[in-house]
């Protein structure tokens, strides 16, 4: 079994600041990734808020920057889900798909994945007709009409995007206000000809034989229930931590997000936690950033301090 100073799980944003850190400490590191680096990022189609880019970035470009950063120091990569993690005194050892790894230290950086309605049929209808991701999915929906459910910043800068590519774009939210920032909530609703905004509304069931064709709707102040006849339906209401593997013992908050104090260390002894993982407020590629240099940064005081 290989053994490693650090082994740091996830591709995102946290997971290659972190990585980058560690090696830069002069650490070895074991960087696991199952799919391609970038994470939630690759799913978004412009970033404006990222420092040093007035103009905005794509976000496969800012993934493509970063990866390259980190391509100029070695690293071990392991293209692999991780199954599980055995927390021990010495070395914590982690299990992928056909190997185990040893390490000193471990830093979770596995992000979090778009939270479902939970409505009847949601999964059947995934891909035809439902989506999660505006990039990947709107182009199927040039010139038609489709709702977007969500009133957070993710919700409105995906309507953004989809403005630019159907006829009609419904925007469905149970309160009386959109929570996003103000910046995107002024560029929503001045789309007076594209987006409609359905305040205090919540979808009620999801129509259709073989894919989606409609919605039914219930305002939540008057009761009132309507039908809703759209080609698609993109989901942006929260999201859920992608932990299956995380340690037993491992103190989560009462959403499954991963506790940390303000230097990303657990309750466990050599176990970080850094990014969308992480129980926190904001989660934005620049917080993400932080995390990951910070859970790196501890981890190689804390390392340093097991070899005096």
């Amino acid at each position: 079994m290989k053994i490693y100073d650090s082994l740091v799980i996830g591709g995102g944003p946290a997971g290659v600041t972190a990585a980058l850190y560690l090696v830069r400490a002069g650490c070895s590191v074991a960087w696991v990734e199952r799919f391609s680096p970038g994470g939630q990022v690759l799913l978004t189609e412009d970033i404006e808020n990222y420092p040093g880019f007035p103009e905005g970035i794509k976000g496969w470009e800012l993934v493509d920057k970063m990866v390259a950063h980190l391509g100029q120091y070695a690293l071990d990569r392991y293209n692999q889900a991780v199954l599980n993690i055995a927390v021990n005194t010495e070395r914590h050892v982690v299990t992928l798909e056909s190997e185990q790894l040893g390490a000193k230290t471990v830093i979770i950086c596995s992000g979090a994945t778009h939270r479902p309605l939970g409505l009847p049929n949601e999964d059947k209808f995934l891909g035809r007709g439902i989506s999660y991701c505006a990039l990947c999915d709107g182009n199927f929906f040039k010139n038609q009409d489709i709702a977007v459910v969500g009133g957070g910043n993710s919700a409105l800068e995906e309507s953004l995007y989809l403005a630019k590519l159907v006829r009609k774009l419904y925007l469905i939210h149970r309160r009386d206000a959109f929570r996003g920032n103000k910046v995107y909530q002024d560029k929503v609703l001045s789309l007076t000809d594209t987006i409609e905004p359905l305040l205090n509304t919540v979808i009620t069931s999801i129509q259709g034989d073989h894919a989606l064709e409609g919605l039914k709707l219930r305002n939540v102040l008057t009761q009132e229930e309507r039908e809703l006849r759209v080609d698609g339906l993109f989901v942006f209401v929260g999201v859920e931590p992608q932990g299956q593997f995380l340690p037993a013992g491992l103190a989560l908050d009462a959403h499954g997000f991963v506790s940390t104090d303000t230097e990303m260390r657990t309750n466990l002894p050599g176990i970080y936690a850094a990014g969308d993982i992480r129980s926190k407020l904001c989660r934005q590629v620049t917080t993400a950033v932080g995390d990951g240099a910070t859970a790196g940064h501890a981890a190689s005081i804390y390392l340093e301090q097991l070899h005096a």
